[in-house]
């Protein structure tokens, strides 16, 4: 009989791929985790990873099926200590949502922060990073993508279609006059993305609006990105859901100008039975719908469900 233990360690390690990374987040000691994964490779009498500094611990074939056995055994025992503890019924735990960067922290942080005030019994991470979130490797319960999964055991749904137009701020249209056609525009410098290092093809979109634009102002975050446009004398495509929250911008050729993508929402099969992730995975439908318009670059406010009756 397999121990428990041994199959947590074994996922920590295939997960980060380090052993000290996974001693840290089962909070023992370097040696501690060492010991269980040949303790297990001992007992199923084989070799689950490949060992190397320069690429950590790699699964073997071996490893990579009893790593498909071992979530499986992990899910159905995450779902059993829910149903028998009565976490389910509290609505209580620990979850994390993994995001985009821009609306990670423009629009789900305060949702969250609302959500977390109708379930207090429930604490949060929220991460908005400019890259994917890796539901493999348990980085959250929940993702936020701008692509959808193309394989693994994973639930999925479209959040939400939104809106991008460029902008400009007030003191830069000021200065350098209103524009009113695309020709305009090439008295313009633009802001964007450092093409070489874009997570996703779904943010290349300048040179299509734009073609042979003058970019003088490069970075891998939207967030970076807008506060160079308030600061500077530069144009750029940034969300709706950002950009028209703030005064200090306006949109440029907002007629004609309009990029339109998608965020997916996701989550491992096995969550499927948690109660508290259904919670907010729910809660997110709910919530993001009601903000179609901010999305749409229709609205310049983030609006929240009201509250349940008593």
């Amino acid at each position: 009989m397999l121990d428990w233990d041994g199959l947590r360690y074994f996922l920590e390690v295939a997960r980060t791929q380090r052993v000290s990374a996974a001693a840290v987040r089962l909070g023992v000691q370097h040696s501690t985790v060492s010991r269980r994964i040949q303790t297990l490779e001992h007992e199923l009498d084989t070799v689950l990873f490949d060992k190397s500094k320069a690429s950590g611990f790699t699964l073997t074939e071996d490893g990579l099926r009893f790593f498909t056995y071992a979530e499986q055994i992990e899910g159905t025992l995450f779902s059993a200590r829910e149903e028998l503890s009565g976490i389910g019924q509290t609505l209580s735990g620990h979850l994390r949502v993994g995001s985009t960067e821009g609306f990670g922290n423009y629009v789900l942080t305060p949702l969250m922060v609302d959500f977390q005030r109708r379930y207090p019994a429930i604490t949060l991470d929220i991460m908005p990073v400019p890259r994917f979130i890796s539901l493999s490797k348990r980085e959250a319960d929940i993702a936020i993508s701008l692509e959808q999964p193309q394989r693994g055991p994973y639930i999925c749904t479209k959040l939400i279609d939104y809106s991008l137009k460029l902008y400009g701020s007030v003191d830069c249209l000021a200065h350098k006059g209103p524009v009113a056609t695309h020709s305009d525009l090439a008295r313009h410098t633009f802001i964007g993305y450092v093409e070489e290092l874009l997570f996703s093809d779904r943010l290349r979109y300048l040179d299509d609006i734009v073609p042979n634009s003058r970019v003088v102002f490069k970075s891998t975050s939207v967030i970076a990105q807008y506060h160079a446009t308030l600061q500077g004398h530069s144009l750029a495509i940034l969300p709706c859901f950002m950009a028209a929250q703030d005064p200090r911008l306006q949109a440029v050729l907002e007629n004609e100008i309009t990029v339109k993508r998608s965020f997916w929402m996701y989550c491992h099969e096995d969550l499927r039975r948690s109660k508290r992730v259904m919670a907010l995975w729910d809660f997110l439908k709910k919530t993001v719908s009601l903000n179609e318009p901010l999305l749409a670059g229709k609205s310049d406010r983030l609006l929240y469900l009201p509250e349940a009756a008593p």
